[in-house]
């Protein structure tokens, strides 16, 4: 039986990818850097094998996955060039896989991993779904009609792909490190829509993808009365949302979700339309929109004496005022703290002001170090920079995280897309001495 070996195995595509195989029964291994990463913990209790980098590991026989961060140069790589075992990037390798079932590819500049989270969830209430998320969460099913999976535009990666769906929830300038502006990012996904075979379901409310043209229809979702599924009556509270859908102006059914903010109606809103357009009952959407808990470092809460704690990924401005607003819709009574790390300069630089906006929002910031990248150099720009931008901006470090603790009653969120994770594990085990 052919070996699956992964190259850069706890990269969170990867790992999820290696999970989806070892769920259809083929074999599966790999490598990595020894460093820990929060994507191990599905691998380990999977029983996947987990091997530090060494070209010994490649053996005759092999059919070799490399991770988009290892270069053709990389030891175990170059080892199997040797032997002339096949070696398939990541993505190219999800391109050719996909193609064996209905295949939607969910992408956005925000939202993508929770709204692929969502459709997996709900869509396998009805049928047998296999599925990769952008959080490293992958699962395989020997049966499955439909592959949902998340689809990255960062540097055009999704061209890969020729899904039968696409969900495209915005568009919005992120990766200055890679896309030139806005414009350019909107010719990613454009050329993107010529290649989905089925269906486009676009967020209609995002002015971008109003641009949008294919030649497949295209279902636009949104609170605006022009859009084909729209949500009314939204009704916010403590506990979540519920809202009345209504396609091309008929009222179809009401959903509730225990989710916050508007973005989550949006995502939702994009799951019921693709469903509804794949012929999914109305009553199985609901219950699956009820049940579902979320995926990995999105709004992830838990309670620490008189405190909640929220781990989220929020690293654009965009997603840190969707953020801060779900905060507010579930915690009204309370300060709302935000701890933030920026991740890149580059992303930094470019949006310093939108960051110092967005962050504003909160009741009290603390900003952490900007966690660089090994592509770019750090210039000028240091985290002082936005911190004169923001109203009594503190600056925290690893080894020091006590001026947290004055917020007894305060909702933390630790907001980033680098190591904010240490942070919060600092403060956590302060908490307890």
């Amino acid at each position: 039986m052919t070996i699956y070996h992964f190259v850069g195995i706890k990269g969170s595509g990867m790992s999820a990818l290696a999970q989806v195989l070892h769920d259809m029964d083929f074999q599966v291994q790999g490598s990595d850097v020894e460093k820990r990463f929060f994507t191990q913990l599905a691998l380990e209790s999977s029983g996947i094998k987990i091997l530090p980098f060494n070209k010994d590991n490649i053996q005759p026989g092999m059919f070799v996955i490399a991770g988009n961060a290892y270069p053709d140069t990389h030891e175990e790589i170059q080892e199997a060039m040797r032997l002339g075992l096949p070696i398939v990037r990541y993505h190219r390798f999800l391109g050719d896989f996909m193609e064996k079932f209905t295949s939607v590819a969910v992408t956005g500049a925000h939202g993508k991993t929770s709204t692929t989270g969502l459709l997996a969830h709900v869509m396998k209430g009805a049928k047998p779904t296999s599925f990769l998320i952008g959080d490293g969460t992958g699962r395989g099913d020997r049966e499955a009609e439909y592959f949902v999976f998340e689809a990255c535009e960062y540097r055009r990666h999704f061209l890969s792909y020729f899904p039968d769906y696409a969900i495209m929830t915005n568009i919005d300038f992120d990766h200055p490190d890679y896309f030139a502006n806005v414009e350019d990012v909107f010719s990613a996904f454009q050329e993107m829509s010529w290649q989905v075979n089925k269906g486009i379901f676009a967020c209609g409310d995002d002015e971008q993808l109003q641009k949008i043209q294919a030649k497949v229809p295209v279902v636009f979702y949104g609170f605006g009365d022009e859009n084909d599924f729209q949500a009314r009556n939204v009704i916010k509270s403590t506990n979540g949302t519920t809202f009345d859908v209504f396609v091309r102006n008929t009222y179809y059914d009401t959903f509730s979700i225990p989710t916050f903010g508007n973005h989550n109606v949006l995502n939702s809103l994009a799951v019921i339309a693709l469903c509804h357009y794949e012929g999914i009952d109305s009553d199985i959407i609901a219950d699956q929109l009820k049940t579902f808990e979320g995926v990995k470092r999105r709004f992830s809460e838990k309670q620490i004496g008189g405190q909640i704690i929220i781990d989220d990924y929020a690293h654009h401005p965009t997603e840190i005022r969707a953020t801060i607003e779900a905060a507010n819709q579930k915690y009204p009574d309370r300060e709302i703290v935000a701890v933030f790390q920026p991740h890149t300069f580059t992303r930094t630089q470019t949006f310093l002001n939108e960051f110092a906006d967005s962050l504003n929002n909160a009741d009290k910031v603390y900003l952490c170090e900007i966690f660089g990248s090994a592509r770019e150099h750090q210039g000028k720009l240091s985290i002082k920079d936005l911190q004169e931008k923001i109203d009594g901006a503190a600056i925290i470090s690893e080894d020091d995280t006590s001026a947290l603790r004055k917020h007894d009653n305060g909702v933390i969120i630790f907001m980033g897309a680098g190591d904010i994770q240490k942070f919060q594990d600092a403060y956590e085990k302060q908490l307890q001495l």
